[in-house]
């Protein structure tokens, strides 16, 4: 028998196998198999978003606010947050104390909508916000509750209701378990992966297998975490007193602090600005609505 180019031997009469004619077929299966089982099993329906998602079961959230507690640890050892009694400081807490006494109202007003009951997961979070000294337009709240905000951020945000927008999208990601479901859905990406290795399939077959993953499911699931947290943090921000409206300006300027050098959209976790934009635009007579009820100085109850 001949020697296979591909690194095999060839079939005999010189025929080679196929891209995938090594591959143990009911290996595959066994995995699929058991990943329709964990799918199945670890489902649960959002109450902000009325959406099924992928939550493992066996995370509880004394769990996930742990995991929140030991990156946010790991970040403010490295990163030195300013003085708590700085005056940007104390503005972001206000924004934060603000926003958070109104996760309740939101969580109850957006599951009434989708005709399920709020879960109030948050209830339980030991809410922390300090503010760190960077060149980075950026923010995050972690699991449990644990935030941060960089100073680079506040020329880009200029008005608190634009920080209150940005602040709102990142409670909401944790509100959501945005990181539980990533959680999870990387254990989906390890069992794909250990069923290419574990079928027989070579690195440039499980890597175009990942690629098509990747694009395919990977990075709209990202996209789409993002999207929910827009909307959901543009409901909070305008139940909170803020003016919803600040979103649109503050996504222009954001646009405008990346230079034009964002990925497309197919290949990236975040949606362009452009769609951003729209997207809240669309969103905008809700969040007004929003603000109406919920904020007491603008007439709400």
């Amino acid at each position: 028998m001949r020697s296979d180019p591909f690194g095999g031997q060839s079939q005999q009469r010189g025929r080679r196998p196929g891209l995938f004619g090594n591959i143990r077929w009911w290996v595959l299966l066994a995995f699929a198999g058991y990943a329709a089982y964990y799918w199945v099993s670890n489902r649960s329906v959002d109450p902000y978003t009325g959406e099924s998602v992928l939550i493992d079961s066996s995370l509880d959230a004394s769990q996930e606010k742990a995991l929140g507690l030991q990156a946010y640890q790991e970040i403010l050892a490295q990163e030195r947050p300013l003085d708590p009694n700085a005056q940007i400081s104390q503005d972001v807490r206000a924004i934060a104390e603000q926003l958070i006494r109104k996760v309740d109202v939101v969580e109850t007003a957006l599951a009434e909508e989708h005709g399920l009951k709020p879960a109030h997961f948050s209830r339980d979070f030991e809410w922390e916000v300090n503010v760190i000294q960077s060149d980075q337009a950026n923010a995050f709240c972690l699991p449990g509750g644990k935030m941060a905000v960089y100073t680079g951020l506040v020329p880009v945000a200029r008005t608190r209701d634009a920080m209150a927008v940005v602040m709102g999208h990142e409670i909401a990601h944790a509100l959501l378990r945005h990181g539980a479901q990533r959680m999870a859905q990387q254990k989906m990406t390890q069992i794909g992966q250990m069923a290419g290795a574990a079928s027989g399939m070579d690195a440039s077959q499980q890597q175009m297998v990942m690629s098509a993953l990747g694009y395919g499911y990977l990075l709209p699931y990202a996209r789409s975490h993002e999207t929910q947290a827009d909307e959901v943090g543009l409901m909070l921000a305008a139940a909170a007193c803020f003016d919803p409206r600040e979103a649109v300006p503050l996504w222009e300027r954001m646009g405008q602090a990346s230079g034009g050098q964002a990925p497309p959209e197919f290949s990236s976790t975040h949606p362009n600005p452009g769609t951003r934009i729209q997207n809240l635009q669309a969103l905008m007579p809700k969040a007004m609505e929003y603000r109406q009820r919920f904020c007491e100085t603008a007439g709400g109850g």
